[in-house]
């Protein structure tokens, strides 16, 4: 019996362009040396990553065509404990920055961190319902 060609993977509306690839590869670890050869691409575990985080949906209901869903939320984990997703954001954030003219870093900030005090004092507390009378009060004899 023949060997059935591999079908290429359906496109999402999740899934990475080939320029935001290019922005975002570089800050993607590769695999650790040692082990068992990963069989998903790092392409494919941020797309799927970015599969689920934007549909919601359960782990285990990841589709059949992307990495299997233990691997998806290992490889989130570990990315998230070593600070990728920091360093992805804040390289977009001067990716953007630089697309909209400014200079990448700002250079200038404005901190604020003036509170002001609405009472000095508490009031006394007051009951938020009115008191019932007895019945022995609005009896009539």
């Amino acid at each position: 019996m023949p060997k059935r060609k591999p079908q290429a993977r359906r496109r999402y509306d999740t899934d990475l362009t080939d320029i935001q690839w290019e922005l975002i590869a570089p800050l993607i670890p590769d695999a650790r040396a040692g082990g068992r050869p990963r069989k998903a691409t790092s392409r494919e575990l941020v797309e799927a990553i970015l599969y689920f985080l934007r549909a919601g949906a359960a782990w285990r209901l990841l589709p059949h065509d992307l990495p299997p869903w233990q691997t998806v939320y290992y490889y989130l984990r570990r990315w998230q404990a070593e600070g990728v997703w920091q360093h992805v954001h804040h390289a977009l954030v001067l990716a953007d920055r630089e697309r909209c003219g400014r200079e990448a870093s700002p250079s200038a900030a404005i901190l604020d961190s003036q509170s002001v005090r609405t009472a000095d004092q508490k009031g006394a507390k007051r009951a938020m319902t009115r008191a019932r009378r007895s019945l022995d009060a609005s009896a009539t004899s």
